[in-house]
């Protein structure tokens, strides 16, 4: 009560006090809010490559120029022949599919759009995909059997071409060739800005017999589980080498690309925001536990008097200690609190006017309040020690 009648008595004071500690708790929380929250929008909309999925692809993650010099002349394109070998002889998988992309042009009526992502596809894709038909279907096994023109679109296709028209069963023109539209697929949404539902789905077979089998494709293969992972990895990475006569000390002239390694990537790039966050926080509780220490010591020197008393009625030395001390971390934990309140207004703000995911955790709130209390004390010692040595008589004569 004496430290909560003392933080009312001198607002001022009390305020500027705990500003260092407020914008402290703040940065802190909103900082571990954004990295939090993007850490589950990559892992959601970036990272997910659907379930248990991995790729073989051309090339791996490769994260320096350098690096991509050597695997452009390394690495060989993803072909046919290798989805085939992988489809044909790989034990583990519970499914092989293979892909293929392209950006071409989408026409209906007079409305068209550019730049539409058009994907070949086999049939078991729609089993791994993240993408699912909202209304209608997949592309099906007799589809590509057949080289049929069917075609599922994305969401925004359908909402660009197909304004307050049903899609299902008309005839569109992508790149100046007919197909029908057999499903519709379910909104995704944007992913770092950029829509995820602008594509056009179409069989494998009739993606390589208009555009060619020499493009570069992805094989995808779906393990039989999390736990199969691993082992199924390797041993896609086994049949790959073995295919490209690769010595044992020769690197992968291929990528396998999984939802783990991305996300690997994704908090090494993290860590680096991290380490510098806490640091400029580490700088602010720094400054507000000197700004504390200061103004604890001037609030000793203005109570001596108080002091005496209090030593002259029988107050131990350990109870104006404690009496210091605790006021210096009720303070802190009150400026805790407010920034806490702060953070998430901020938050708040943040994600109701922009796209920015941020995501605050319980973990970063305890442990802002719990810092901020702890800076209190470690702070308050020294003003708490000296209050508490303070001789009675000499306290009483004192005039500030």
């Amino acid at each position: 009560m004496v430290a909560l009648q003392t933080m009312r008595s001198h607002k001022l004071r009390s305020f500027l006090m705990l500003l260092g500690i407020i914008l402290s708790v703040c940065t802190l929380i909103v900082v571990v809010a954004l990295i939090e929250g993007t850490n589950k929008y990559i892992a959601d909309k970036v990272a997910n490559m659907g379930s248990n999925v991995f790729l073989v692809t051309q090339y791996p993650i490769i994260t320096s120029a350098e690096e991509f010099v050597k695997a452009r002349r390394r690495n060989r394109k993803i072909t046919w022949d290798d989805f085939q070998a992988l489809h044909d002889n790989l034990k583990l998988p519970k499914a092989v599919g293979l892909e293929a992309r392209i950006f071409g042009k989408v026409r209906y009526n007079g409305q068209e759009m550019q730049d539409v992502n058009i994907r070949g596809v086999t049939a078991n894709i729609g089993d791994m995909d993240v993408e699912e038909p909202a209304t209608g279907r997949y592309i099906s096994d007799l589809d590509n059997e057949h080289r049929t023109s069917a075609v599922m679109i994305g969401a925004d296709v359908a909402k660009r071409v197909f304004s307050n028209v049903d899609p299902l069963g008309k005839e569109i023109s992508i790149d100046g060739r007919p197909y029908q539209i057999v499903g519709v697929a379910k909104p995704m949404g944007t992913m770092l800005g950029q829509s995820q539902d602008n594509f056009v789905y179409i069989p494998i077979e009739t993606h390589f017999k208009i555009y060619g089998t020499q493009q570069n494709v992805a094989i995808n293969i779906q393990a039989r589980g999390a736990e199969w992972m691993e082992r199924t990895q390797e041993e896609a990475r086994v049949l790959m080498r073995a295919r490209r006569h690769l010595a044992p000390k020769d690197e992968d002239s291929f990528g396998i690309l999984a939802s783990a390694g991305l996300l690997d990537l994704w908090h090494q790039l993290t860590a680096a925001i991290a380490a510098s966050s806490v640091g400029i926080v580490a700088v602010f509780l720094l400054i507000g536990g000197i700004v504390i220490m200061n103004v604890m010591l001037a609030s000793v020197t203005e109570r001596t008097r108080e002091v005496g008393i209090r030593k002259s009625l029988g107050a131990r030395r350990r109870d104006i200690l404690l009496q210091f001390l605790v006021e210096a971390s009720v303070m802190t934990c009150s400026g805790g609190i407010l920034g806490v309140a702060s953070a998430y207004f901020i938050t708040f703000v943040v994600r109701g006017t922009t796209s920015v995911p941020m995501q605050i955790p319980i973990f970063a709130v305890v442990l802002s309040i719990v810092v901020s209390t702890v800076i209190g004390l470690l702070f308050g010692i020294y003003p708490a020690h000296k209050a508490s040595k303070l001789d009675p008589i000499e306290a009483l004569r004192f005039e500030f």
